[in-house]
């Protein structure tokens, strides 16, 4: 029997990476996209996985009412990996009230919208996983990414409560914080400002691959008596 999950974000490079690593683990694929489709990817993973299913769906989250175009393209499901999101580095003072609001639909309110209308199918299985992409900066905040803090710590918040909630019908939620990760995202930092971050963090600078592999390893059966989570990646930086 096919097991599916949802990876929301999938044609990002940490949502990429974690599509390949489940797609590799036996889940068919739900494959969020709102402006790079992921064909390539949906293209590599039904040749390289041809057993499974791989599926493209469409959903612009910074919109009121995205989460109800999301759930209507999903008819299965027992994962839901939200891996969308994007960051907003500025003074609170210069953030206006519309870069807030794109923040709050794109990290909480569509994810938590989108997580309600599915988790009724989640009854159809044993087992079921929520799995949320936070950040470090949802544990410790940063300056000048006041907003975007504030909305990864709610992301860690809704995980434990909704841990509490949903334990009893057999669905795990958890976190992973990544730390500073390599991505298209800091092609913007110059090398001196790549080394002088490098020397903070004890074990270097963190890839995509890390984040799949935790992300890989809650979903697995091997973490099931781990709910309301939040599990660091981010190689000593935070402890």
């Amino acid at each position: 029997m096919k097991k599916f999950a949802l990876v929301m974000g999938a044609s990002g490079e940490i949502g990429e990476s974690i599509s390949r690593v489940l797609a590799a683990s036996g889940w068919s694929l739900y494959l969020h996209w709102n402006t790079n489709p992921p064909v390539e990817l949906a293209s590599f993973l039904r040749e390289a996985y041809p057993q499974l299913e791989i599926i493209e769906v469409h959903a612009d989250l910074s919109k009121p009412g995205a989460s109800e175009r999301l759930a209507s393209q999903v008819f299965d499901v027992s994962c839901i990996v939200v891996a969308s999101g994007h960051a907003l580095v500025k003074m609170l003072m210069d953030t206006d009230d519309g870069e807030m609001d794109r923040l709050w639909q794109v990290h909480v309110q569509n994810p938590v919208s989108a997580i309600r209308q599915l988790s009724h199918i989640f009854q159809r299985h044993p087992k079921s996983y929520i799995v949320f992409i936070s950040s470090i900066w949802g544990e410790t905040g940063a300056s000048m990414e006041t907003v975007y803090s504030a909305v990864k710590g709610a992301q860690l918040a809704f995980v434990k409560a909704c841990a509490k909630e949903m334990a009893s019908s057999g669905t795990r939620v958890n976190a992973v914080a990544p730390g500073f990760i390599m991505t298209k995202m800091n092609n913007a930092l110059d090398p001196a400002e790549l080394e002088s971050i490098r020397e903070e963090i004890p074990l270097g600078i963190g890839k995509t691959q890390d984040v799949a592999d935790a992300v890989d390893f809650l979903v697995s059966g091997k973490a099931d008596y781990i709910t309301g989570q939040t599990l660091r990646i981010n190689g000593g930086w935070h402890m």
